[in-house]
C-alpha cells in the first residue's frame, strides 16, 4: 500500500484530487461557503435560592432559546450555582469557575453565556481565567434585537442600547499610540477619545429617535377617532401569528424569540360598521435591559395610547405565570400599567387541557383561542366588539345630501340605526363614541350642513 502523503492515498482514482482536511467548503458550482460554523456554547447562570426556575427540568430553557436565536450551538452541560449574592470577581464562585473550565474543554466549546448580566470587571476575570469568550444575558438579547432590525428606527433603537451598554467597558485598545494624539489636546489617553466618540454618537442617535418619537406620536394622535387594540405579551407568545389570523396582515413569523421589533397595524372589523385598529408590537421578555425599554419606547407609543390591550399568553409554556409578571412588569415601566387588558390563552392546541381551568383562575377574566387553528377568534372578535361599544352614544344627525365627504365617512365609521332622506337632507340615527362627531365635522365642506340633536337613545317619532 501506497504512503499517504498530502491526504493523497492509492484509493484515490487516477487523475483525481486528494482530500485535504481544511479544505474551503465549496457548493455545486465550485464557489467558496463563506458561512461560518455556529460557536459552541455553553450555558452558566447564578441563580438565587428561591428562583422558581430551580423547581424546572431545565432551569436555563429560555437561555437555550435565546441563544439558539442568535445562532449559537448549545453544548455541554448547563453549570449552575445557586447563591444569593453574586461573587464581586466572577459572578459564579471560584470552585465552580473551575467546574465551568473543565466542561468547556470537554464539550470543545469557544463561548461561555451567562443568564446574568456581568459587571465589566467579572466579565475581564472569567475570560482571564477561562481563556474564552464570556457575554452576557443583555449582551445576547442586544446581540438578537441587532440581526432582527430591519427599519432604519429599529436599527437606531438597538444601537443606541448597544452603545449605552459597551461604554463602560471599553477598553484601551491602542496602547502603543502616543499621548496627545486625540481632539482635546496633549495628555489624553485613546480610551477616553474613544469614550467620548461613542458618548457623542449615543447623543445623535437619541436626537434621531426623538424625532422619530414626535412623529409616532403626531401619528398615533391621527387615530384618536378610532377605538385602538395593541397586542402585548412575552415573546414568542404568537402575537404576530394571531395577528394575521384576525387582520391578514402578513407580519413575519418564525418560531424563535423576538422576531418581531416594528409595530404593524392593521384594521380589524369587529362588528356591524365597527373597525378598530389592531397592532402587533415587540415581545417582551424577564429581564428585558432597561436600555431597551428605553430605546424603543417610541415604538411601544402604540400600547401607551391604545384603549384596549389584548395580553397573549402562551398557554403551553412551562412558566406562563411568570411571564405574565414580566409583561406586566414591562408596562408598568412604559407608563401602561392601568390600561384596560384583555387576556387571551393561546396555543391551547398545544397546551395540557387540565392546565387550563387553573391558569383562568389565577388570572381572572381569560378567553382561550389558538392563532394557528383559529379556535376562539371568532368570540375574541365579538368580545372586542362590546369592548369598543362601551361608552358609545345615540345621536340624531341631519345632514345635507351634498355632503358626499361627511355621508361616505358616516356610514363607513358610524353604526347606523336608521336613516331617512327628507328633501335635502339626510336623517340619521346613529350609535358612536364622541370623538367620531368631531370626526364627522372635519369633513364638511359647510359647518351649518350638520346638525347635531344631541346624545342618548334617539326618542323623536319617526314619521312615514
Amino acid at each position: 500500500m501506497a504512503k499517504a502523503t498530502g491526504g493523497w492515498t492509492a484509493e484515490n482514482a487516477p487523475g483525481e484530487l486528494p482530500q485535504i482536511r481544511n479544505a474551503p467548503d465549496r457548493d455545486a458550482d465550485g464557489h467558496v461557503r463563506t458561512e461560518q460554523a455556529p460557536e459552541r456554547a455553553v450555558l452558566a447562570a447564578l441563580l438565587p435560592r428561591k428562583d422558581p426556575r430551580l423547581e424546572l427540568s431545565e432551569p436555563l430553557r429560555e437561555l437555550a432559546l435565546l441563544a439558539k436565536t442568535a445562532g449559537a450551538e448549545v453544548v455541554g452541560e448547563r453549570i449552575l450555582q445557586k447563591r444569593d449574592k453574586p461573587d464581586p470577581a466572577t459572578c459564579i464562585y471560584k470552585g465552580t469557575v473551575t467546574l465551568l473550565d473543565e466542561q468547556l474543554e470537554a464539550a470543545d466549546a469557544d463561548l461561555v453565556i451567562f443568564d446574568n448580566e456581568l459587571s465589566p470587571r467579572q466579565r475581564r476575570n472569567l475570560e482571564k481565567r477561562l481563556s474564552r469568550k464570556v457575554i452576557d444575558r443583555t449582551e445576547l438579547i442586544l446581540d438578537i434585537f441587532a440581526s432582527h432590525a430591519r427599519t432604519p428606527q429599529s436599527r437606531r433603537q438597538v444601537e443606541v442600547a448597544q452603545l449605552i451598554y459597551a461604554l463602560p467597558r471599553l477598553r484601551k485598545m491602542w496602547s502603543h499610540l502616543d499621548p496627545g494624539v486625540g481632539l482635546r489636546g496633549p495628555g489624553e489617553k485613546q480610551l477616553e477619545i474613544d469614550k467620548r466618540l461613542v458618548q457623542r454618537r449615543i447623543q445623535d442617535l437619541k436626537a434621531e429617535l426623538a424625532e422619530f418619537r414626535v412623529r409616532k406620536e403626531r401619528e398615533v394622535a391621527t387615530r384618536k377617532q378610532a377605538y385602538t387594540v395593541a397586542l402585548v405579551g412575552y415573546t414568542n407568545a404568537g402575537k404576530s401569528t394571531l395577528m394575521n389570523r384576525l387582520t391578514e396582515a402578513e407580519v413575519f413569523v418564525a418560531d424563535q424569540l423576538f422576531a418581531t421589533l416594528d409595530t404593524r397595524t392593521r384594521v380589524w372589523g369587529v362588528g356591524r360598521n365597527r373597525h378598530v385598529l389592531l397592532s402587533d408590537t415587540v415581545g417582551f421578555i424577564r429581564h428585558l435591559p432597561h436600555r431597551l425599554v428605553e430605546s424603543f419606547h417610541a415604538t411601544l407609543e402604540e400600547v401607551v395610547s391604545a384603549d384596549l390591550l389584548i395580553h397573549v399568553v402562551d398557554a403551553s409554556d412551562p412558566q406562563p405565570l411568570q411571564q405574565v409578571e414580566a409583561v406586566h412588569d414591562v408596562l408598568n415601566k412604559i407608563g401602561a400599567g392601568e390600561k384596560e387588558e384583555l387576556i387571551v390563552l393561546n396555543k391551547i392546541d398545544q397546551a395540557e387541557p387540565e392546565f387550563l381551568p387553573y391558569l383562568e383562575r389565577r388570572l381572572g377574566r381569560t378567553m382561550r383561542v389558538s392563532a394557528v387553528t383559529g379556535e376562539g377568534t371568532a368570540e375574541l372578535r365579538s368580545l372586542v366588539n362590546e369592548y369598543a361599544s362601551r361608552g358609545e352614544l345615540d345621536y340624531t344627525l341631519w345632514l345635507n345630501v351634498r355632503e358626499g365627504r361627511a355621508i361616505a365617512f358616516l356610514e363607513g365609521e358610524f353604526e347606523v340605526l336608521k336613516k331617512e332622506l327628507r328633501e335635502e337632507q339626510i336623517r340619521y340615527e346613529v350609535r358612536c363614541p364622541e370623538r367620531l362627531i368631531g370626526s364627522l365635522k372635519s369633513k364638511l365642506l359647510e359647518p351649518e350642513n350638520l346638525e347635531v340633536e344631541g346624545e342618548g337613545p334617539a326618542k323623536e317619532v319617526w314619521e312615514d
